[in-house]
């Protein structure tokens, strides 16, 4: 079992073989974890900028220049995160929020590596690979993706580069 936030809608996952009352029981229970969850305090554009040159300095020491920009969007619904490497700003979805701090610094690396390699080659994956959860946090995502039905298809898990924002590199 367990619950994540989708925007402003709570997606709880419980088995097929639960009885209604289980399922009350369950989904109220999922519920009280999600708004204790809510209650910590969400990173903020500029905190989440923050994070991303901790991130940067740790993982990349081949950034040289920081993000311009680092934010919080709400228009990503097939993608959980984009960057533009020619404007050198990085967007991550708002469906992030609530997510375990692992998988939110999962794919602001991921974006941050798009700094460094446009595309999705071994050189990238290898940038990505250094940090210690990556495989998890892909596999967390996948999952999320799965349960809610999203169409996040591909090798990247809906992180990709868009082909224009390649063709900026």
């Amino acid at each position: 079992m367990s619950a994540y936030q989708d925007g402003d809608r709570v997606v709880v996952l419980i088995p097929n073989q639960f009885s209604r009352a289980e399922e009350r029981e369950w989904v109220d229970r999922m519920l009280d974890r999600i708004a204790a969850r809510g209650q910590r305090r969400r990173r903020s554009d500029t905190e989440l900028y923050d994070r991303a040159i901790q991130l940067g300095r740790r993982f990349l020491p081949e950034l040289k220049t920081p993000p311009e920009t680092v934010r919080w969007v709400g228009n990503q619904n097939s993608r959980w995160g984009s960057c533009t490497p020619a404007e050198r700003s990085i967007r991550l979805s708002d469906r992030l929020r609530g997510m375990p701090e692992w998988v939110i610094d999962y794919v602001l690396l991921h974006e941050l590596s798009h700094l460094v390699v446009a595309g999705h080659g071994p050189a990238f994956w290898a940038l990505v690979g250094r940090f210690p959860k990556a495989e998890r946090a892909q596999g967390y995502l996948e999952g999320v993706a799965a349960a809610a039905g999203l169409d996040l298809t591909g090798d990247d898990a809906g992180l990709a580069l868009t082909q224009d924002d390649a063709d900026q590199a």
